[in-house]
Parts: structure tokens; C-alpha cells; sequence
């Protein structure tokens, strides 16, 4: 509004220097490409992440497997960790040397994180896997993946935003700059003697 202000103010002004008008303008389409350019940049980030991320979750659930393992004993040493990849991201869980069968059948040993507080052996618990039984972590849930996408989209419109200001406030300053050099030589041409009876002021 601003600049729309700034426009209609130095129309008709007789003090208006071409450069308020040209500020003026600059700040006008500024804004205007904050307001158009920039959800259309969003939009398109966001849509193009979607697919992505949505692809991704598709390739996931078809090369990762939920499989049951069998607690063997604790792992030595192993206190609670947390696990990045819950929901919430605080869930807690314990490092136990298991049994599982992978996908292909074949038969499986190792060290994984089980969601248990205090495993005993026997217990049974849910691991993910790839095709051949090696543990792999859980799939993207495509839920997560539209968050990312919004969030990628937000991102660019905000990167679009601050881009163009950025470059308003670039023209600007070179403009502020320019005058302040023209004023600078108007001073050198009045002279030391400016304002002085008798030296044509």
C-alpha cells in the first residue's frame, strides 16, 4: 500500500525527482511479485515435493517389510534409546540380539531396536526389513511426506519473498547511493563560497 501510496503522492508533485517515481514503481512491483510470483513459486515446489516424496512412499512400502522377531536376550550394554522415526519421536526402545525370518524366507540374527522396556527372552516384536532380511527403517507414511511437501512449498514462497525484497532493497540503495553522489556534486560546483555576498548565490 505503501507503494501504491508513493505512486499517487508524487504524480503532480513539483518537488518529485525522477528517482521517487522510479522508487515508487520498484516498490509497487516488489510487492506485487511478493503476492503473485511468490505462492506460484510455493505451489509449484510443493506439488513437484509431493510427487516425489509420494513416490518415495511408494517405493518404500513395496521394498520394506513388517516381519515378527523373536528376542534372544539383551543386547549387552544397550540402554533405552530413543527412536527418531516414532511419531512422536520419544518413544522408547532397547537394543536386543532377535531372530526373524526375512521375507525370502531365510533365517535371520542380529542386533535391532525393540520397542520393549524390558525385554525378556521370547518376546515377540515388530521389525522392518528389506527384501532380504536385513533391518531397514521404517517406511515413509505419507501423511509425513504431505507435511514435508507443505513445509518444502512454505519454504520457497518465503525464499521467493525474501529474494525479491532483497533485490528491492538492492535497487534502492544504488538509487539512494547515486543521489547522494549527484548531490555531492552539486555541492563542488557551488563552491567554498556558497552563500557568500557577491559570488552570485
Amino acid at each position: 500500500m505503501r507503494a501504491i501510496g508513493g505512486i499517487w503522492r508524487w504524480r503532480h508533485n513539483p518537488l518529485r525527482r525522477r528517482t521517487d517515481l522510479v522508487e515508487a514503481w520498484v516498490a509497487l512491483s516488489a510487492l506485487l511479485l511478493i503476492l503473485l510470483v511468490a505462492p506460484a513459486v510455493g505451489s509449484l515446489v510443493g506439488g513437484v515435493a509431493q510427487d516425489v516424496l509420494q513416490r518415495s512412499v511408494r517405493e518404500q512400502r513395496e521394498s520394506r517389510h513388517e516381519v515378527t522377531a523373536t528376542v534372544v536376550r539383551k543386547a549387552d550394554g544397550s540402554p533405552l534409546e530413543v527412536d527418531p522415526e516414532t511419531a512422536t519421536g520419544r518413544e522408547a526402545r532397547t537394543r536386543v540380539v532377535a531372530d526373524w525370518t526375512a521375507p525370502d524366507g531365510t533365517a535371520q540374527h542380529g542386533t535391532v531396536l525393540a520397542g520393549l522396556k524390558t525385554p525378556r527372552s521370547g518376546d515377540r516384536f515388530e521389525i522392518w526389513t528389506d527384501g532380504h532380511g536385513r533391518p531397514t527403517a521404517r517406511p515413509l507414511d505419507s501423511a509425513t511426506a504431505t507435511t514435508h511437501a507443505v513445509l518444502a512449498g512454505f519454504g520457497a514462497a518465503l525464499l521467493t519473498a525474501g529474494a525479491v525484497e532483497a533485490g528491492r532493497r538492492l535497487i534502492v540503495w544504488r538509487m539512494v547511493r547515486r543521489r547522494y553522489a549527484r548531490w555531492d556534486q552539486a555541492w563542488d560546483r557551488a563552491g567554498p563560497d556558497w552563500g557568500r555576498t557577491g559570488t552570485g548565490s
